[in-house]
């Protein structure tokens, strides 16, 4: 072993030396060298009885502003309203520590997102006399692992949906070919001198055909696999074109609500898929609502609504579908936008409604927001960068 006697003889020689200093003196150092961290002790009634420097740095407050005052004036409103500041100091008594993390409020008012850990204070005879209390904030570190945990999420949900919309891409492919075939019979079958019934019956084949046809340029929508038709158009003046055909999908059991802005909202998309998914926003709405209730329709320019997407200079145009019905149940929220899933009932629902705006909004450089609550009603917003003159000529999503 390495004698370090002499040198620390040499270094000791002629300097004070924290060896040389008091206890209580050399624990004031260690708790002012800790910048980084809020190190107070707490009476058996959590009020502050000490404060260091880290403390002040962390929480804005002076010694002379604090010491006397109780711990949780530095909990939120909520917290204290259900007692987490006493039940963390119950904590600490009975199993010997508390740890956790949670918002506190600095001096001027704003949050930090805080690690914190209690331990209690005790006599040689064991009782509680205090609570010797550590803060760290952590409001930095919290974010990134945020931010990477939404990473991880989006790129879960973005290879989850490519597998899913490679299979319906296929599927559709297929089955395409085969309906080619049935609405070409079907169409050298009317052709032909036939009876009325059995016209009838070859008619039936041919609008089964049509729709089934429908519902294979939607899969291959939701596939990438169909182009979109990129244009700049006003998504309110297309709303209001609209209107009747909302009314009549909906009824007289709805009351249609609409809140469109003075000035233009001009986006650049697919017009026809635009107001295909409103239409299947809308539709969704009233399946929601099979007694009556309320629907809104909400245009508005906003700025960028999320740090997924990318910034646009002119912003995002907001087009909002709000109903007042029942909500979204919470175990079906983690699927809505997968294909073929549906909570309607067999053969009310093919699955494909949300899927295919889901496919549109992200093929349109935008996104699709949805907020729902029980009995509160569900909102769907969908956001489009919105176009300028400068964007025309570059009109192409994806």
């Amino acid at each position: 072993m390495p004698d370090c006697s002499a040198a620390h003889s040499n270094r000791s020689s002629g300097r004070t030396s924290l060896s040389n200093l008091e206890d209580p003196y050399r624990y004031k150092l260690l708790l002012e060298a800790l910048v980084d961290y809020a190190v107070f002790l707490l009476d058996a009634d959590g009020v502050v009885a000490t404060w260091n420097a880290g403390a002040t740095r962390s929480k804005g407050y002076e010694a002379s502003e604090i010491i006397g005052q109780h711990f949780s004036c530095f909990y939120t409103p909520e917290d204290r309203a259900e007692g987490l500041p006493q039940r963390a100091l119950a904590v600490a008594t009975n199993e010997g520590h508390f740890e956790g993390e949670g918002w506190r409020i600095r001096k001027d008012g704003s949050k930090a997102w805080t690690s914190v850990v209690i331990d209690p204070v005790r006599t040689d005879a064991g009782n509680v006399i205090g609570f010797a209390k550590v803060t760290r904030d952590i409001t930095e570190k919290a974010q990134v692992r945020d931010e990477l945990r939404d990473a991880q999420e989006a790129l879960h949900q973005a290879q989850k949906m490519e597998a899913l919309g490679r299979l319906t891409g296929g599927l559709a492919h297929d089955f395409n070919n085969f309906l080619t075939v049935i609405n070409g019979t079907a169409d050298l079958l009317r052709n032909k001198d036939a009876s009325p019934e059995r016209l009838r019956y070859v008619n039936t084949i041919r609008q089964a055909g049509r729709r089934a046809a429908l519902l294979t340029q939607r899969m291959l929508a939701y596939a990438r696999r169909e182009p979109l038709a990129a244009s700049i158009f006003d998504a309110k003046q297309s709303v209001d074109e609209m209107r009747d055909l909302f009314a009549a999908t909906l009824g007289n059991a709805i009351r249609l609500k609409y809140e469109l802005p003075d000035g233009l909202c001009p986006i650049c998309a697919d017009m026809s898929q635009f107001e295909t998914s409103l239409l299947n926003l809308v539709i969704n709405a009233r399946d929601a609502m099979p007694s009556g209730g309320q629907l809104k329709i909400h245009i508005e320019c906003v700025g960028c609504p999320s740090r997924e997407l990318r910034r646009f200079a002119g912003g995002y145009v907001a087009v909002e579908v709000a109903d007042n019905g029942p909500g979204i149940p919470l175990e079906a929220r983690d699927h809505i936008f997968d294909p073929f899933f549906t909570t309607k009932p067999a053969g009310k629902g093919t699955g494909l409604g949300l899927s295919q705006v889901y496919g549109y909004m992200v093929r349109s450089g935008g996104s699709v927001n949805v907020s729902t609550t029980p009995g509160g009603g569900t909102t769907f917003t969908l956001y489009f960068p919105r176009a300028g003159p400068s964007e025309h000529e570059g009109c192409h999503p994806r």
